[in-house]
């Protein structure tokens, strides 16, 4: 199978790429050399990044947010990585998303990256404000109801 690069995958490519079923989105890419270290494998640093580009377009695709003035707003509490093995020059990857739980104001997300196995994994707290100040606002009912039915999250 070609890898549609920089698209969300659907359920049925993400499995082609060895990416478990419990991982409901994902994109793929390319490792690049601007990606790499002085070790040739790719920077600890740009997992962070691979992890926001998919984070907006979990966002995006299910029109989570607009990021748009006037729109509620997401900021990023906290971020774990944990590295399983090295990547290298030219690997395709698959990076997946899906919201484990969630809270009133808040939601976890988890991140993995596959090239072939297990690469690398993550997780994020993030916080919903509100659209013109740093308040806390609650997360809307249809947007907890989502995570539960497409990635399986729990209340919590």
């Amino acid at each position: 199978m070609t890898l549609i690069y920089h698209t969300p995958l659907m359920r049925e490519d993400l499995r082609a790429q060895n990416v478990p079923d419990s991982w409901p989105f994902g994109i793929a890419d390319r490792v690049h050399y601007g990606d790499l270290d002085t070790n040739s494998h790719v920077n600890n640093a740009v997992y962070l990044k691979w992890f926001e580009n998919i984070r907006v377009q979990y966002f995006q695709a299910w029109d989570i947010l607009k990021f748009q003035a006037g729109e509620p707003r997401v900021v990023l509490k906290s971020l774990a990585v944990e590295y399983h093995k090295e990547m290298f020059m030219n690997e395709d990857y698959v990076v997946a998303a899906r919201t484990a739980s969630f809270r009133n104001t808040s939601f976890r997300q988890e991140y993995a990256v596959y090239s072939g196995d297990l690469r690398v994994t993550g997780q994020a707290v993030i916080v919903m404000l509100q659209p013109d100040a740093p308040e806390k606002m609650a997360l809307p009912d249809a947007l907890k109801q989502r995570f539960i039915e497409v990635d399986g999250a729990t209340a919590g």
